[in-house]
């Protein structure tokens, strides 16, 4: 007998990334996204990013951990010249990981990645202080926006629903 299911999916959650849109110059010039799942709940966010080259992101401080697979090009951190990831490279990152993401301005081709991030990014300037907080939220937010803004085409993407409650609870 198989288990029971608190909700049985009529379909699977996919979606072909071919056929979903991608938003371009999103947090900075030259860095393109395209939503994969976001769930604000959880704090969790899977993207696929294209950087291009000569894109530098601030300097920022992950409260959870991060998987990231380089698919195309080649980006270092700042602080580890040494290591470049390049097309093929897995970098788990832990949750409390400092650091500052370049793509080099010589690269021959664009960076194209998958990351999955739980928590936030919490962002610095050049300076050292508080800039901004990234998250599943804001960039649920940041994305709604573009779309309203630059009258973009709907994002698809896979999301989880809000907490409420059951049907059968007063208050």
């Amino acid at each position: 007998m198989f288990p029971l299911t608190v909700k049985d999916h009529k379909k699977l959650l996919t979606l072909n990334t071919n056929d979903a849109p991608i938003y371009t110059d999103m947090l900075v010039p030259g860095l393109d996204v395209q939503p994969l799942m976001l769930d604000p709940n959880n704090g969790l966010w899977c993207l696929r990013v294209w950087f291009h080259p000569g894109v530098r992101l601030p300097t920022h401080y992950h409260t959870g951990t991060v998987h990231l697979w380089t698919l195309s090009g080649c980006w270092n951190y700042v602080e580890h010249p040494d290591q470049p990831q390049t097309a093929g490279c897995y970098l788990f990152e832990p949750g409390g990981s400092i650091h500052t993401f370049m793509v080099p301005e010589d690269n021959t081709e664009v960076t194209e990645t998958i990351m999955i991030v739980q928590g936030a990014n919490i962002n610095f300037d050049e300076n050292g202080e508080y800039h901004s907080t990234m998250d599943a939220s804001s960039i649920v937010a940041m994305i709604e926006q573009a779309i309203k803004e630059r009258e973009l085409e709907p994002s698809v993407y896979i999301k989880a629903p809000f907490p409420d409650y059951s049907d059968k609870v007063s208050l």
